[in-house]
């Protein structure tokens, strides 16, 4: 008789985490969910039963590495074993570089990148006896390209992604059969933007296009089926990284034209989950539903391969007519 296979989700009560918790109730999985508050902890627990998953929920911080340790032994414990670990929890702090204090700088790098070095960690622990399991980054295409007003989230992407590649090819030298991928995103419409910490007029909000946490969390399942060393996941995560390969410096100044009014939103954010949890149980979607399309496109494996070469002509192209024509209107 096989054995109900196990998934271990960090940040899984909000947003895709909360998708992917849904997606995995729906097969028939046992699903531990990892999280700091308790109203989200019991609203996921709750999806999960009633979609036909066996719930476990793991109160813990992510910058707590002993923490995410203690939690994953309790989930060795109950089932006996982790099948897949998906590193998703993240906290951000918006706005220009220098309004962003030393603290938050450390504590988005505390959550956003070593929380995903903990998980990778304490998933490693429990998979090695066994040499099997996968383990999924939940990254973004701002790992690749960077974009004014987010660099502490931009930067512990960047830092995440070094250190998954760093990993696979140890994993490569030790011949493990442990499967690593990372899952690069693209603006969903999840609660991140009602509880981000800011330092603007207004309220954080996505570049559109927008795509809903559902539609991206099965692509993410899909990944952690066939395991793709990655997956860019939607046309403008493609758009952003083959763009960024291509032609930096032209993508900087797009950015900078674009990618600064078009991220604030009216309004203002009631309260932050920088340090503390927000105790309402917020769900998968944000407020953005509306403009949220379930059309999602992915490259992975020979794909990216097949993509990068392919896009990077074309880029290449664009971009040097681009920069000529730019060239031509500085011209006196």
């Amino acid at each position: 008789m096989q054995e109900t296979p196990v998934v271990v989700i960090t940040g899984g009560t909000a947003g895709v985490g909360r998708a992917l918790a849904r997606c995995y109730a729906r097969r028939g999985w046992r699903v531990a969910v990892m999280a700091r508050g308790e109203a989200g902890l019991a609203g996921t627990a709750a999806d999960i039963a009633r979609g036909g998953g066996e719930p476990m929920t793991l109160r813990a911080d992510v910058s707590e590495a002993a923490a995410v340790f203690a939690a994953a032994e309790r989930v060795s414990e109950r089932w006996g074993r982790i099948d897949l670990w998906i590193n998703n929890a993240m906290v951000t702090v918006f706005g220009p570089a220098e309004r962003i204090s030393p603290e938050e700088y450390a504590r988005v790098t505390q959550v956003t990148y070593l929380g995903t070095v903990h998980g990778t960690l304490a998933a490693l622990r429990y998979m090695r006896p066994r040499d099997r399991g996968t383990i999924l980054q939940i990254g973004s295409a701002l790992a690749y390209r960077s974009i004014p007003l987010q660099s502490a989230y931009c930067a512990a992407k960047a830092a995440a992604r070094g250190f998954t590649d760093s990993l696979r090819s140890e994993l490569l030298h030790e011949k493990s059969r442990i499967r690593l991928t990372m899952a690069q995103l693209p603006a969903v419409d999840t609660p991140q933007f009602d509880w981000a910490r800011t330092h603007v007029r207004g309220r954080p909000q996505p570049v559109p296009p927008i795509h809903t946490p559902e539609a991206v969390a099965e692509e993410v399942a899909a990944a952690a089926r066939s395991a793709p060393r990655e997956i860019w996941i939607g046309g403008p995560s493609m758009q952003a990284i083959l763009g960024t390969m291509v032609a930096p410096g032209l993508m900087d100044r797009m950015m900078a034209r674009k990618a600064w009014e078009s991220q604030i939103g009216r309004g203002r954010v009631m309260q932050d989950n920088l340090t503390t949890p927000v105790e309402r149980d917020m769900g998968a979607s944000g407020r953005f539903g509306d403009q949220a399309s379930d059309a999602v496109t992915s490259l992975s494996g020979p794909a990216v391969r097949t993509g990068v070469a392919a896009g990077g002509l074309l880029l290449a192209g664009a971009a040097l007519a681009a920069t000529a024509a730019w060239a031509r209107q500085r011209e006196p």
